[in-house]
């Protein structure tokens, strides 16, 4: 397997292990479960080959023989905290589908707090991460859009989902600190909003956009809807240029 990317063998746990003698004590999956279960408990920041092997009563060295780095553990977990997609509804719409898909992203993503903390170094290849990808394409397989289109769509929305996902925890962790921020953020924009430098602003403050008092909750997913119902508006829109 030496052609495909080392991490690529190790996610889908392609990598020779024919051995003589009994069954090793450790694998790759019991190591990335407990680097899981350590990030869930204390945070990304947390994880580490050490407390890893200590969490699993093995020497770090031990783990270095299945894991190579700590790199290549992120990447390992980066798939495996994802459950499988859910299977689509029977007779749904291209909309309804992806509307499905993103609610589901969203739920699965949210149960793993240190998900969107990852640093994405490259396209989805992991076995999960592929398997949410081919379910969402699958939806718009009636759309009459060519394929290299409908990769388009789901990247596009991928972007979304996992840009709102990081948006919703970074604002859910600012208002738990300084609530009082969000409380107060219509008097604090008319105290400093001119409008003759900034007109537009000065017309939603006018309009009483910010008059209620802000609060913030991640599992509030009115913003996430309205932003998702938008881009799919868009996506409605290259369907119909493109096919209709």
């Amino acid at each position: 397997m030496s052609e495909l990317p080392a991490d690529v063998v190790l996610m889908w746990g392609l990598k020779d292990t024919a051995r003589r003698g009994p069954k090793p004590s450790l694998t790759v999956d019991d190591i990335t479960q407990a680097a899981i279960e350590l990030a869930d408990a204390e945070g990304l920041a947390a994880v580490s080959m050490a407390r890893v092997a200590e969490r699993l009563g093995n020497s770090t060295m031990a783990l270095y023989r299945h894991v190579k780095s700590k790199d290549d553990l992120l990447t390992l977990m980066s798939d495996a905290a994802l459950e499988h997609p859910e299977p689509m509804p029977e007779g749904i719409d291209w909309r309804t589908g992806l509307t499905f898909w993103a609610d589901n992203v969203l739920t699965v993503t949210r149960q793993h707090t240190w998900y969107s903390q990852l640093t994405l170094s490259g396209p989805p290849t992991g076995p999960k991460n592929l398997a949410w990808f081919d379910s969402a394409l699958s939806v718009l397989a009636d759309t009459g859009l060519s394929e290299e289109g409908k990769v388009g769509v789901v990247m596009g929305l991928l972007t979304y989902v996992h840009g709102q996902i990081r948006l919703s925890l970074d604002l859910a962790a600012g208002f738990a600190d300084k609530p009082e921020l969000f409380s107060r953020y219509g008097a604090v924009l008319k105290a400093v909003v001119d409008p003759q430098r900034l007109p537009a602003l000065a017309r939603v403050l006018a309009a009483g956009v910010f008059d209620t008092e802000i609060t913030y909750e991640e599992s509030d997913n009115e913003d996430f809807d309205f932003g998702l119902q938008l881009y799919l508006d868009g996506v409605a829109g290259f369907i119909e240029r493109t096919c209709g």
